[in-house]
């Protein structure tokens, strides 16, 4: 499985997820840069993504919905603060009504995804800072850590196919 850490720090309001790839780094921001790819990838494997705007650029909209199995959906959004391609990213992670609307009843974090060159694969260093103690441990409740493990240890059957 490529997650290889997930680190939970209540004091800094984080959560850092480490993962290994046996693909270049160029392959990785690929996954996430073209949405059909990111839709294999960002939900839970029984909750698929659709993805509807996709703007990996700063200023830019990534906007997505989540289907569980009983067919309830779950939207959210980021807003692009920041793009080093290939390299990283950084957005605000939202949230959204079903109308893909920002929800600001729900917590929103500031996400940074770095992709670095690792033992002739990638490493992948996702780490999410929410603006409470409270906010973070709503997401973990909400099985956040599950959900994101789940959905990123997808990576690897996307890239070797």
């Amino acid at each position: 499985m490529p997650v290889t850490d997930v680190k939970q720090d209540l004091d800094n309001l984080s959560l850092t997820i480490t993962a290994d790839f046996a693909a270049p780094v160029e392959r990785i921001w690929q996954v996430y840069a073209d949405p059909r790819q990111l839709e294999k990838i960002w939900g839970p494997p029984t909750y698929p993504a659709t993805v509807v705007d996709h703007d990996l650029t700063p200023g830019g909209r990534v906007t997505y919905y989540m289907t569980s199995p009983e067919g309830e959906r779950f939207a959210g959004y980021w807003l692009v603060t920041a793009v080093d391609a290939t390299r990283s990213f950084a957005f605000e992670d939202g949230f959204a009504h079903e109308d893909l609307t920002p929800n600001p009843d729900m917590p929103v974090s500031k996400s940074v995804f770095t992709f670095t060159a690792h033992d002739g694969g990638t490493r992948a260093t996702y780490v999410s800072t929410y603006p409470s103690a409270e906010a973070l441990q709503q997401v973990l409740d909400m099985g956040m850590v599950e959900g994101a493990t789940g959905a990123i240890n997808q990576i690897d059957g996307l890239v070797a196919s």
